[in-house]
């Protein structure tokens, strides 16, 4: 192997990242050259299918994980179990990510963004999504290894943030005043129209008749699924941070769990109202997790399988208790 593969980058040799990112650079272009070759519109039962797999793939990756762990091959900078801590991060950040959906659809609603233009979109917009998480991951690490203090910052935090989604309704966002979506409108050449899947067109410019290169309602649409996805990220990356502070633990499992929404999105646009009462069983998960912080510093560290057991049960009970509560409205929609 060669000597640079062996050097460390963010506490884990270069062969690890690279292995990784290679997989993620795989499955995107499998997406995008073969799934996706042909612009169409991605049905439920194809959207489960492709779902699945990419759960099994981020399955099959944890339990290399776990076993990476067992036996020596993969220590973490601090301590804790990486295969424990990964599926954890993976529950909980596939869990926060069905309330991206919501906002998605509204974000393709707004910009009318037809079904089978929209699954391009979110696949180049992991790509961007890769890189965001990567920056904010590499920022956490980096202050918490700086200032332990951080890591109560980060629990305070997700307690706060729990007892937020606890107490106050949801509300639609108005992406007509977004901010974004201003700045970008008035300080860029916008096509009133789509162009196929394509982000970018060359058209004269109505005052000169120059030929300029304009950007399409697409565009527009991913980039402001990449802030919405930042804005995301502020709960979900201290929440991972809180299980443990290993970057590789933590950056993996970010990316396995939202490689797999693309595929879920289409799937799950259509009933995200099944899921409303989701929200209060993920905010007891943040709340736990925040506590758990305190915990582990003033009591004594917690068994990582107990984290684990707690979390999937919290959101395993939020999804079952959601889909049975909504059951007679889903059977009122089907009969009306």
């Amino acid at each position: 192997m060669p000597e640079f593969l062996l050097m460390e980058w963010l506490g884990k040799p270069v062969w690890m990242w690279t292995a990784f990112l290679s997989l993620v650079v795989f499955l995107l272009a499998f997406d995008l050259g073969v799934l996706n070759r042909k612009d169409k519109e991605l049905g439920v039962k194809e959207s489960l299918l492709l779902s699945a797999f990419y759960i099994g793939i981020a399955t099959i990756f944890g339990a290399y994980i776990w076993w990476s762990f067992e036996t020596g091959l993969l220590v973490t900078e601090d301590g804790t179990h990486a295969g424990i801590s990964y599926f954890t991060g993976f529950f909980i950040e596939k869990s926060l990510s069905i309330d991206n959906v919501f906002v998605i659809s509204l974000i393709f609603s707004y910009f009318a963004i037809p079904r089978k233009y929209q699954y391009r979109a979110l696949v180049w917009g992991i790509v961007g999504v890769i890189i965001l998480r990567g920056i904010m991951i590499a920022v956490g690490a980096a202050l918490v290894q700086e200032y332990a203090w951080m890591l109560y910052l980060f629990g305070a935090f997700l307690i706060a943030t729990g007892i937020k989604m606890l107490l106050v309704p949801e509300s639609e966002p108005n992406i007509d005043k977004n901010a974004m979506v201003r700045f970008l409108r008035k300080h860029m050449r916008v096509t009133n129209s789509l162009h196929d899947q394509r982000f970018f067109v060359r058209e004269p410019d109505a005052k000169t008749g120059r030929i300029v290169t304009w950007a399409t309602p697409l565009f527009l649409a991913l980039v402001v699924i990449n802030v919405a996805d930042l804005i995301f990220a502020v709960d979900s990356v201290p929440a991972i941070f809180a299980i443990t502070t290993d970057t590789f633990v933590v950056y993996t499992a970010n990316i396995m769990a939202i490689l797999g929404l693309r595929a879920l999105y289409f799937a799950l646009a259509a009933m995200v109202h099944r899921f409303h009462y989701l929200k209060y069983a993920l905010a007891l998960v943040l709340a736990f997790i925040g506590g758990k912080i305190f915990w582990n510093q003033l009591v004594g560290k917690l068994d990582p399988t107990i984290s684990l057991g707690v979390t999937f049960a919290l959101i395993a009970g939020g999804v079952v208790y959601s889909l049975w509560k909504t059951k007679d409205e889903e059977e009122e929609t089907v009969a009306g």
